[in-house]
């Protein structure tokens, strides 16, 4: 079973400095028919103006995920990281007990366009954590990246959570396939171009949530960007 969550029924707004679209309740939106699915809490897709950003402020006892798709984002917190995330990094910040950090577009002139994931983490209290990995494009083009992992399997990023991040970059015609375990589900996030998943089209912005399928097959309709999580 495949459920699309259109990219133009999401919550947020335009804020000026901030323009953001909410797959799930977050903040002042609230739907009690899109909470989260499984583990994934949150998918906020953002474009943060040149100069602005998010000030500091505290998180705790989940696992934040940024993908950066176009721009830069300074990140720092009060474990004392300090990082530029750029276009395809992949970076985690375990909140844990308890952790403070902002996000900032230093840039004079461009937006930054991103993806902030929010997912649960597998029992409260972890040590807070930071990590940040580079992901070539090379990767990615034609095949499923992992990215993030519990195990930090083929170098990906680790997170407290049963639950797998794979990214893939997909040309018109080409196509990937995920094999699902049992009792497994996934979900599907568009963040550039369009695809076929399973032969149901996805646009830009448009998510999926999968259960009940052995197979995935996603395949570019057009110049395309994917983010697949492998749920339990």
């Amino acid at each position: 079973m495949i459920n699309i969550r259109h990219s133009e029924e999401r919550g947020g707004g335009d804020f000026g400095w901030l323009k953001t679209h909410h797959s799930f309740s977050f903040d002042t939106y609230h739907d009690p028919r899109f909470m989260g699915f499984r583990s994934l809490r949150v998918i906020n897709e953002d474009w943060v103006q040149a100069g602005h950003g998010f000030p500091m402020h505290p998180h705790r006892d989940m696992e934040i995920i940024t993908y950066v798709l176009e721009g830069a984002l300074e990140h720092k917190d009060s474990m004392g990281n300090g990082s530029t995330i750029r276009p395809g990094d992949g970076q985690r910040m375990s909140a844990g007990t308890g952790v403070r950090h902002s996000e900032a577009n230093s840039s004079k002139t461009d937006a930054a366009h991103l993806l902030q994931i929010w997912i649960l983490p597998d029992r409260r209290g972890h040590e807070p954590g930071y990590e940040q990995k580079v992901f070539p494009e090379a990767d990615k083009r034609g095949k499923l990246r992992l990215i993030a992992s519990p195990d930090g399997t083929d170098g990906s990023v680790t997170i407290h959570q049963d639950a797998r991040l794979y990214v893939s970059l997909l040309q018109p015609g080409q196509e990937v396939k995920h094999e699902l375990g049992s009792g497994r589900y996934a979900w599907l996030q568009v963040a550039k171009g369009a695809v076929e998943l399973n032969g149901q089209s996805l646009k830009q912005g448009d998510g999926a949530a999968v259960s009940n399928e052995q197979r995935l097959i996603v395949k570019g309709t057009k110049d395309a960007e994917v983010l697949l999580f492998d749920l339990a």
